[in-house]
């Protein structure tokens, strides 16, 4: 296990950039019991979340604050300047967990480069801008192209993840090198219904898909999902932690044979 355990599930906040309601959405999900809270500055809603933890009324040294860095912040300067704003907007001295948002060179304004944006993060590290180094949407082989780099040791990877994207590659990586996978898109965009497998264990459970993938996901080792949410949401996919599968459940839903990436979905009605 790594050094230090991350809080499951957490609370992700993509698209979630109205003023009122993020602030709000983040502050009760910290009175629900949430301790984990991931934002980026592609959301456009750092400053937002940062009026939310002010609002929460628990210790900041309770919370477990993360955000990344965007692809297009990845040369070397770029990353120190935009960590330094973006450390200003959370309203915090240091965050628990800085990712690289993505690796993949996919347009003109992607900028990772391990020569220039690694030193970039260990000198952020050695200043005390974060105490954790993640990576988001890496492969194994691109973990293990900076491992020896970075003088924070990787302390987790976000990826898609949900019973239609089962990670199976990464979950043992992450498990066998002492680091978090990081579940983001846990519940399908809420198109879990759709899903009988899950349905039906939901209904054997007096559950929902949701709490049924969200305890899918914390039931594997080193595997913390963070999902959206608000209002009831909130409380119904927190309370996923008490629902136990049984051995019969979990192997129902690694064997369902459908695959769908979120990220590669076609216009239209989804298919799988």
């Amino acid at each position: 296990m790594p050094a230090e355990e991350l809080p499951t599930p957490g609370l992700g906040t993509l698209r979630n950039i109205d003023a009122d309601q993020c602030a709000r959405t983040v502050a009760r999900a910290v009175e629900v019991g949430y301790r984990h809270i991931d934002t980026a500055q592609k959301y456009d809603n750092e400053s937002l979340v940062g009026d939310g933890l002010d609002r929460a009324a628990v210790p900041r040294d309770d919370l477990f604050v993360a955000t990344k860095i965007a692809e297009s912040n990845l040369g070397y300067d770029d990353v120190l300047e935009t960590a330094d704003r973006s450390l200003e907007r959370l309203g915090l001295d240091t965050v628990d967990l800085l990712y690289i948002h993505w690796p993949a060179s996919s347009g003109e304004t992607d900028r990772y480069d391990p020569e220039e944006t690694i030193p970039a993060f260990n000198e952020l590290f050695d200043d005390g801008a974060f105490r954790h180094f993640g990576v988001a949407n890496f492969s194994v082989e691109l973990i293990e192209e900076i491992d020896d780099r970075v003088e924070a040791p990787i302390f987790a990877n976000q990826v898609e993840m949900h019973p239609l994207l089962q990670q199976a590659e990464l979950a043992e990586y992450a498990q066998a090198n002492d680091m978090y996978l990081v579940a983001y898109s846990p519940l399908l965009r809420g198109d879990l219904g759709r899903v009988p497998e899950l349905t039906e264990i939901a209904a054997k459970h007096d559950a929902t898909p949701a709490q049924v993938s969200l305890a899918w996901l914390m039931s594997k080792d080193n595997v913390v999902p963070i999902p959206k949410g608000r209002g009831d949401h909130l409380v119904e996919n927190f309370r996923a932690r008490d629902l136990e599968l049984t051995p019969e459940d979990i192997e129902t839903i690694e064997n369902i044979d459908r695959e769908f990436r979120i990220v590669d979905r076609p216009k239209g009605p989804w298919q799988w």
